[in-house]
This record gives structure tokens, sequence and C-alpha cells, in this order.
């Protein structure tokens, strides 16, 4: 039966951060901005009828007073008519009275009910309103009101408010209105209910968003209508819903920016992290991660950069610590190898000949002279001798690499160490050296063994490498307070880089293909550090003069 395994895609931290984004923060408050809306919805249109019902009562009260005001007015000049005798006088009280009497725009006294209807049937055509009482002497006193002053009156308070207001008669006839449309009115008188309940308010329409109040009031006989328009509902609902949802989107695209951006500034550290670790994988040990540290930066971020930082150099360190110990391992094989070949090489020409010379004095057969047999003995000595420095030469390297090497300073003449010098020179090949050094030259601080065989091995390396029959020229002088010896012999000229190498460890200028002189490679060596152990200086230098080796002492204090 086959197994089949469906792997999922690995999500980039910036994905997985995308999506717990969109569950945690988009959906949330997608949900409650549609909550909010809808809550505000309901509480918008309980605002609208709450407000509607409170205008009409408004509207109801001011027409109350109004009616009040007007009527105990036209009460108090009737009563005044009453005390005039003259129709003259009362034509006067009248004419004054509209003057100071604004609301009216006239007052007049009719003799009969058909006058008084007459009065009537004019007003409602010419939309102006009127009030009458019937004096004692049976006539009527009638005022006669502007419909619009009336509305200045009415909705004086009422002024910013973009509701439209009906105030009709029992017929269903315009009295008075704010903000009136023709279509808005005859569309609402269309509506109106046929059966309500006097003088409580009633609510029809579109009870949602558009809510239309009516008030039927009786003694007098009036309706009152607030139309809540299109263009209020839209502004109270419409608007503010648009408000909630761009807030709500205005928030989420905030969030979106501060966490895109703070994500985007994540990342990089990260990707500093991912740097790090795929250089270190390769062999980079010197790779270091610079984050961008801010207040934003997390604190785990920078504690493992900071470790692994660390780990790096740890391991950087541990790194060039192997590679040293690696070409320290590898001189130390050179050095192995050069010590054996200089052993081979070095040794066995001694060892040879002391065999051969000792072997031929031994022999029985033949008769040796005593010539032969000095002879013999002192090549046999010379050899033993060169044995002898070799070693010790041998013996001398452990204590120069390690430090340790022992001196026993003391005031030294230097004259005398190297007249010894010259005499412990084994062979000196036809050279001459001359020395030239004052009788009064001080003496220097040194230890005279170590000093005389640092210049048994100038004078050898000199005897060398000089050209044939050339002199080995030993000059001295004091020089800033010290003792200056220069030993100098005829050669080519060294290079300069061959020339810094000559204080190395079997170093030699033939190498091993074709060497010509004797020797170990270790004399200069020796002599650098010898005179390093007794606070001392030595520099070699070579020009078209020749090769010169210029050693530097401290001189003793006058006793």
């Amino acid at each position: 039966m086959k197994k089949y395994s469906y792997g999922l895609k690995k999500l980039k931290i910036i994905e997985q951060i995308a999506i717990v984004f969109f569950i945690a923060v988009v959906i949330p408050m997608s949900i409650s901005g549609f909550i909010i809306n809808n809550i505000n919805q309901q509480s918008l249109r309980r605002q609208l009828r709450e407000s509607a019902i409170l205008v009409a009562g408004m509207v109801s009260d001011e027409m109350d007073f109004l009616i009040k005001t007007n009527e105990t007015t036209l009460a108090q000049i009737a009563d005044a008519l009453e005390y005039l005798p003259t129709k003259a006088q009362k034509n006067k009280f009248i004419q004054d009275v509209s003057r100071k009497y604004t609301n009216c725009d006239k007052i007049s006294i009719v003799r009969s009910q058909q006058e008084l209807e007459q009065i009537t049937d004019n007003a409602r055509l010419n939309e102006q309103s009127i009030l009458s009482t019937q004096l004692k002497d049976g006539s009527f006193l009638v005022v006669t009101f502007n419909i619009k002053d009336l509305d200045s009156q009415l909705f004086k308070s009422l002024s910013d408010d973009r509701r439209q207001i009906y105030i009709m008669d029992e017929n269903n006839r315009l009295v008075a209105s704010h903000n009136f449309t023709p279509d808005a009115f005859k569309e609402t008188l269309d509506m109106l209910p046929k059966d309500v309940e006097v003088e409580a308010p009633v609510i029809f329409g579109d009870e949602k968003n558009r809510p239309i109040v009516y008030v039927k009031r009786t003694n007098p006989n009036f309706s009152i209508v607030v139309n809540t328009t299109q263009k209020i509902a839209k502004h109270a609902i419409l608007d503010n819903r648009v408000k909630i949802i761009i807030s709500v989107l205005s928030a989420i695209l905030s969030m979106m920016l501060l966490i895109g951006f703070y994500i985007y500034y994540l990342y990089i550290n990260m990707r500093q992290l991912f740097k790090a670790v795929i250089s270190l994988s390769k062999g980079n040990y010197q790779r270091q991660i610079r984050l961008l540290t801010t207040v934003f930066t997390p604190y785990e971020i920078v504690f493992l950069a900071n470790e692994f930082n660390n780990m790096a150099s740890e391991i950087h360190k541990s790194y060039l610590e192997l590679k040293r110990k690696n070409i320290e391992l590898k001189e130390l094989n050179e050095f192995r190898s050069n010590l054996i070949d200089t052993v081979s090489h070095e040794l066995r020409t001694p060892l040879t000949s002391i065999q051969g010379y000792t072997s031929r004095l031994m022999r029985q057969d033949i008769v040796i002279d005593e010539e032969t047999k000095q002879k013999s003995l002192r090549i046999i000595k010379e050899q033993s001798e060169r044995l002898k420095r070799l070693i010790e030469d041998l013996l001398t390297i452990p204590d120069i690499e390690g430090m340790r090497l022992r001196t026993m300073p003391e005031n030294v003449w230097l004259n005398e160490v190297l007249e010894q010098a010259e005499l412990l020179l084994r062979k000196r090949d036809g050279h001459e050296i001359i020395v030239d050094i004052a009788d009064d030259f001080p003496q220097v601080i040194a230890d005279k063994g170590r000093l005389e065989q640092v210049f048994v091995n100038l004078y050898e390396n000199a005897v060398k490498y000089s050209y044939p029959n050339t002199p080995i020229v030993v000059k001295t002088r004091v020089e800033n307070g010290n003792a200056v010896i220069d030993v100098h012999n005829s050669c080519d000229i060294i290079p300069e880089k061959k020339l810094k190498t000559l204080f190395e460890k079997f170093v030699r200028l033939d190498d091993n293909m074709t060497r010509t002189t004797r020797g170990s490679g270790l004399g200069l060596f020796i002599v650098k550090g010898l005179i390093e152990a007794m606070n001392g200086q030595i520099v070699l230098s070579s020009d078209e003069n020749g090769f010169c080796s210029t050693v530097t002492l401290n001189i003793a204090e006058e006793e």
C-alpha cells in the first residue's frame, strides 16, 4: 500500500506575522467596526425619532403661546373699544394699535357674519391668518396676520434645524411652515394617517431612517407635521457610517504601516543573523553581526547577536591559535629536518676524520713516524673541537629560544677577548685578522666566555665567505656611550632580503644543493642570542665594500 505525504510550505517569519496580523487584527477590527456601525445606526435612528417628537412639542408649545398671546391682545383691544363712545375715536384707537401691534397686518371692525366669512375666504387665498372676536354691539373685531410673519415667530428657535415643519388647520390647509418644499409637502399629506390619537405624537413613514411625526391638536384645531428629510438622514446615518468605516480602515492601515515598518526593521536584523551564520559555516570566523539597534530592537535578538559575536571571536581566536600552532609545528618539523640534515652532514665529517686517523694510528702492520703521528693527533684534536663546538651550538639553541640563556656579566677587556677569539679560530685559510683597538679602550660589561664564543663565530663566518687572501678587519670605537665593534670582510653584495634572514636558524648564504662551505647555519643565530642576553645589539650590513657585523655593548663604569 502506497503512502502519500503532503508537505506543507514552510512559511517565512514575515509571512507568518502577516497571517497572524490578518487573523488577530484585521478580522476582529472589521467585525468590531460592523458592530459599532450597527449600534451607531440604532442610536442615531432613535435620536432622530426623539428629536422629531421634541421639535413637534416645541412648535406646539410655541403655537399655543402665540394663539393665547394674540387672543389676550384681541380681548384687550375689544375691551378698550367698548369704552370709546364715538366711531372716530374707535378708528383712531385701532390705527394706533395697528402701528404698535407689529404681529398683525390689519385690524378692522365688520358689522355682519357675512362680511367676516368673506374676509376669512380672502385671507385663505392670500395665505393669511385671521383672529376675530364679537363685540357687545354685535359687530366683529378682526385681526389679519401674515403667515410669513407667523413663520418667523414660530420657528425662530429652530432656524438652524433642517427638518420640514408644517402647521395645518382642521382641513389640512397650510397655516405656517419651515423649510417648505411643495413636492415634499404633497408627499407628506398623502402619507398622513387617518385615525390618530389627539394630542399624542404619531410616527409614520420610514421609521428607521426618515421618521415623520404627526401631532393633532384641538381647541384650537390645528396639526403639526415634522418631516425628517432624506438629506438629514443621510447626514446623520450615512455620513456617520462612512466616517466609522474610514476610521476603521485608517486604523487598520496605520497598524499595517507601523507593523510593516517594524517587520521590515526586524527582517533586516534577522537577515544579519542569517548572513553571519552562513559566513561562519563557510569558514569566515571574522564575520560580526552589526544590528540596527534602537529601542525597538528586541532584547532577545541583541542578546543572540552579542553571544554569536562572542562565539565567533572565540572561534576566530582558536582558529588563529591553531594556525599559529600549525606554523610552529611546521617550523618544528623544518627544524627537525634541518637538524637531522645538519647532524648527519656536519657530524659525519669530523667523526669520519677521527675514526680514520684513529684507525691509522692503531694499525700494527705499518710503522708510523713521529711527524705523521703528531699530524694525525692534531687533526683528531681539531675535529674533536669542531665536534664539541657544534654540540655546544646545538645545546645553546633551546636556551636562546626559551630565553633561558644564562650569562655572568662582568667588566671585560675587549682586546683580551679579541686576542683569545683569534687563538680559538680553527682555520684561517690564508686570511689575516687585523684588529684596530686603542690601548685605553674602556672595559665592557659582558660574559667573557660567551663573548669569546661570539667573536669566534663572527671570525669563522667572515673566513668562510670572504674573497681569497683578503684580510678580516676588526674596528672598535666608542659611540653614544657604548662600545661598537665592526667585523668586516670582503665579499659580494648580499641582497637585503637575504640579509634579513641570516639571523634565523639553519640559514646559509649557499643553499643545501650548492653548499661550498662547511657550517650548520647556526652561527649568526647563536651570536644574536648571546649578544642580546648580554644587553647588546648586533646589526648586519652589506655594500660594495663587503659584509660587516656591527656589535654594540655597554661600557663598564670606571672603578
